[in-house]
């Protein structure tokens, strides 16, 4: 990670910043700053960089209360996830600040707009830029809602993919990381600040989705289907980055997993939580490496023996010679059920960016109930339609690379575990994905968003055209039904 580290300035430029905060300007907008004042630190750890010095260290944060802003407040879902409205959420960062967001972006991903196409051609994989190894570079900004402010919130840019993609095509509606206390080593005054009660959020661009419902949908099946996934809700997002507030679009609210999905689905989070990630993510045997699970709790703690017992049970030899011993062992230390479960449910709705496809956008929890690693889906934005490169896995895994993705390959091979599959899949188009439901549910949600997505401007939209939104909710209404079909066919055949 790397994080903007801010110079101290003048004590007449401290005078002329309080006169701009008394007429009304932010408190985190340093105008007054000059290239010199200001400089970016290249930290890869989790650590702040010591030598820092800040600016404006005393300002009063007014707006603070204990139901909004700490951390002695429960989450309070109902305020933040609301199902039923489009919330709003405004940034404002500095103008020096933003031109080092935009400056990193360019030093990362190559000139903005550098790939060919624009909104209609954001849609792939990378959108013909370059990728990253390195997250964007933290900054300090005010978040506004509902009229009150907090301080000093970490933001930056996030993404894979959508972030390459949106960058390379010239559009700046860039999904965004939200650090509520990022900065509190810098600042007391927001120490262990909480947005009602929750720590980080993931606040997605809905790229390649002209219907702006995929992320959400996808992951209110999943909560349907009982497996711990993160809520969702849906905002605008206004960014005022020097010359007033700037229509960003409209985004999608993700939950962070490792924070109160942990905290709130799970009786503890004491447990290992894993960030799976390219080399060995596949659970392909031999393939183990401890840099490919990414540790987001316990990461002092170097120890990855329940993921290695993962790996020495799935591979072991009773799997052809002892099939009740194989799954004995297994079910110790894998929560094959629930893995089973979303299994089932993610091919019904066909989600190709992950697991099965690409070694990525899952996570795993070492569950303290049960000391077993529990699967945790994410990163849902291409799920509900056929998928980009080799597309969706088949109901049948017919399509499946063999031995490149044994957590699937093995489980269905077994007798035991594929009727545990097969029930499942009916669970799904009898339950959460039922046609007529899942319909219904795409209509109440497209038209609570249907102004605000078609009223996204050029630069800041996936949209050609606001055609496009109805013919995205169209294809969603004809996907439903062809996977009922599908479904329907493969418990049959």
């Amino acid at each position: 990670m790397k994080k903007l580290a801010l110079k101290s300035i003048s004590v007449l430029s401290i005078l002329f910043l309080a006169t701009f905060l008394f007429t009304g300007c932010s408190d985190d907008d340093p105008i007054l700053e000059t290239d010199d004042n200001t400089s970016v630190v290249d930290d890869d750890s989790s650590t702040d960089d010591d030598s820092t010095t800040v600016e404006d260290a005393d300002f009063v944060a007014t707006d603070w209360t204990t139901e909004t802003h700490s951390n002695d407040a429960d989450p309070n879902f109902d305020e933040v996830f609301d199902n039923t409205t489009v919330k709003r959420f405004d940034f404002v960062i500095s103008k020096e600040n933003w031109q080092l967001m935009l400056d990193d972006m360019t030093e990362l991903y190559g000139t903005f707009g550098s790939s060919s196409g624009g909104p209609g051609g954001a849609g792939g994989p990378g959108g013909g830029t370059t990728f990253s190894d390195e997250d964007p570079i933290f900054v300090p900004a005010s978040v506004f809602y509902n009229g009150k402010e907090w301080y000093k919130v970490g933001l930056r840019f996030k993404g894979n993919s959508s972030l390459a993609g949106a960058w390379g095509a010239g559009i700046l509606k860039l999904a965004f990381k939200m650090d509520f206390d990022e900065y509190e080593d810098d600042y007391p005054q927001i120490d262990n600040q909480r947005f009602y009660g929750f720590k980080k959020f993931s606040l997605k661009n809905n790229y390649n989705d002209r219907s702006f419902l995929r992320e959400k949908m996808a992951a209110e099946v999943f909560a349907d289907a009982g497996l711990a996934v993160s809520n969702t809700a849906f905002y605008t997002l206004y960014v005022d980055h020097g010359d007033g507030p700037e229509y960003f679009g409209l985004y999608t609210l993700v939950e962070e997993v490792d924070g109160t999905v942990m905290d709130t689905q799970f009786s503890s989070d004491d447990g290992n939580l894993y960030k799976p990630e390219d080399d060995g993510a596949n659970f392909a045997e031999g393939t183990f490496n401890e840099e490919g699970f990414e540790k987001k709790t316990n990461e002092d703690d170097a120890d990855w023996s329940d993921i290695q017992a993962l790996f020495t049970a799935l591979h072991d030899d009773t799997r052809t010679t002892d099939p009740v011993t194989w799954r004995t062992n297994l079910d110790a230390v894998f929560d094959t059920d629930v893995f089973l479960n979303y299994l089932a449910v993610n091919t019904v709705i066909q989600n190709w960016d992950t697991y099965g496809r690409m070694p990525h956008n899952y996570y795993l929890y070492n569950n303290p109930d049960n000391n077993k690693l529990t699967w945790i889906p994410w990163d849902n934005n291409e799920a509900l339609q056929e998928g980009n490169r080799e597309g969706s896995l088949n109901l049948d895994f017919s399509d499946l690379a063999s031995s490149e993705w044994p957590l699937i390959e093995y489980l269905y091979a077994d007798e035991t575990y594929k009727a545990i599959y097969d029930n499942y899949v009916q669970e799904t188009v009898d339950g959460p994905f039922e046609t007529s439901h899942i319909q219904s549910v795409y209509a109440t949600y497209s038209s609570l968003v249907e102004s605000y997505a078609t009223s996204e401007v050029a630069g800041y939209t996936f949209l050609n055209n606001n055609a496009d939104f109805q013919a995205a909710i169209n294809e969603l209404n004809a996907h439903a039904s062809q996977r009922s079909s599908a479904a329907n066919t493969y418990l049959n055949q």
